[in-house]
């Protein structure tokens, strides 16, 4: 039975790891677009602001669902409505009315979505595979998502000279057609319930999740410590490095894409030690130093850095203990929490943890545009004193932004 769980879940693995890189190449190739329609650091930052907002106001609605409905069903229907949203876009484009705002709205319909698709996700593989082998399927999840950062770039980048951005979005909906279908003909372990969840009123169990997390002191500790882990993060490393490194390349999508691809390698090299090694004995130290090791490791380098050999290094050295950290973290709360309440109390804690990551969205790009980048011009206020460290010029004031957060996150 262990066997086939492993089988089952390694099936949907590869299904969701192909549908991760048609979707990480729509966002690339329409990244690139943003920045090329705007060059500006706010427009680009408030993608991400827009895709999690949803996500952290729906999240305890979809833990609810979740618990109380089929999770192979809900991965599906997530699945489908992901689709819907890039076909959407993929008529704008093609009628030639695609804007940024439309890119707003979609990143924000797509969160909804993901709501629903990672607590799921984890909560399903948590009842296939046993306790043993969680930090293993993490870091094969790692592994799928360092795929698509890899190969992404470079087949964006290539596919948009051949099809333009409408082919690459065309692919990626049929990369949803192969996710789906792994769903289809499979199915999912039943989850005993230990109580009448389907019958309680909605309210009661919105409540569920967030009153288990804070009655455990532990667990609560470690997610408060991730919520600002999570802002640092979206400050720099999720909002402003594209911008940083085409600011500091004189726009080189190539020079992008080449540390869009070793933040990539990183990744890969990092599940792939995760799936073979589980990760430490005691998990709560693989959570906490690795994330540390990570940011002094990554941000301090994207800071000083101003060629793309040591932009590679930085991503390499940052992304590869990313899969230790999150399949520690992971393997934490698949252990401590009962799989008939996972659904709610996984959805709670993404809310919870991303909570503030829009928050980092939203004031990253301002702080670029009109404080950081201008104060780290010739002759800026912060020119003479910081110019030594991050250089000054455009993407200087961004690289100074990641001194702070390399520091204060570690």
């Amino acid at each position: 039975m262990k066997h086939s769980g492993m089988r089952i879940f390694t099936l949907i693995w590869f299904g969701q790891m192909v549908s991760l890189v048609g979707t990480a190449m729509t966002r690339f190739a329409l990244l690139i677009w943003t920045y090329q329609q705007t060059g500006v650091a706010t427009a680009v930052a408030l993608l991400g602001f827009f895709a999690f907002i949803p996500y952290v106001l729906i999240s305890p609605i979809a833990g609810v669902l979740i618990d109380r409905y089929d999770r192979r069903h809900i991965m599906i229907l997530a699945d489908l409505g992901a689709g819907v949203v890039t076909i959407g876009l993929l008529v704008m484009y093609r009628l030639g009315a695609l804007q940024i705002w439309h890119l707003y709205v979609a990143e924000a319909v797509a969160g909804v979505f993901e709501a629903f698709q990672v607590p799921a996700y984890t909560a399903a593989s948590t009842t296939m595979i046993p306790k043993g082998q969680y930090g293993r399927a993490s870091g094969m999840r790692s592994m799928a998502e360092a795929t698509s950062q890899i190969a992404a770039p470079m087949l964006a980048g290539l596919l948009v000279t051949l099809v333009d951005i409408d082919g690459v979005m065309m692919l990626d909906i049929a990369t949803f057609l192969v996710a789906m279908a792994t769903l289809l003909f499979v199915r999912f372990p039943l989850v005993p319930k230990a109580d009448a969840a389907e019958r309680r009123p909605l309210g009661h169990d919105l409540q569920t999740g967030f009153r288990y997390i804070v009655a455990r002191r532990g667990l609560l500790g470690l997610l408060i410590t991730f919520v600002g882990i999570n802002l640092f993060a979206a400050i720099t490393y999720f909002a402003i490095l594209p911008t940083m490194i085409l600011a500091r390349s004189g726009g080189d999508e190539v020079a992008l894409g080449s540390v869009q691809g070793a933040l990539g390698v990183g990744a890969l090299l990092g599940g792939l030690v995760m799936s073979v090694w589980g990760g430490p004995r005691r998990k709560i130290h693989g959570a906490l130093g690795y994330t540390a090791v990570s940011f002094l490791c990554g941000d301090f380098l994207f800071a000083i850095g101003r060629t793309l050999p040591v932009w590679i290094v930085a991503a390499v050295a940052s992304s590869f203990f990313i899969p230790l950290l999150i399949g520690s973290n992971r393997a934490i709360w698949q252990v401590k929490v009962p799989p008939d309440v996972q659904g709610r109390v996984f959805a709670a804690q993404g809310a919870l943890q991303t909570a503030m990551i829009p928050l980092g969205y939203l004031i990253a790009g301002p702080l670029a545009d009109k404080l950081f980048e201008p104060a780290m011009l010739p002759g800026g206020m912060w020119a003479d004193t910081f110019g030594w460290l991050v250089g000054t010029g455009p993407g200087a004031g961004m690289g100074l932004m990641f001194v702070g957060t390399a520091v204060l996150a570690a």
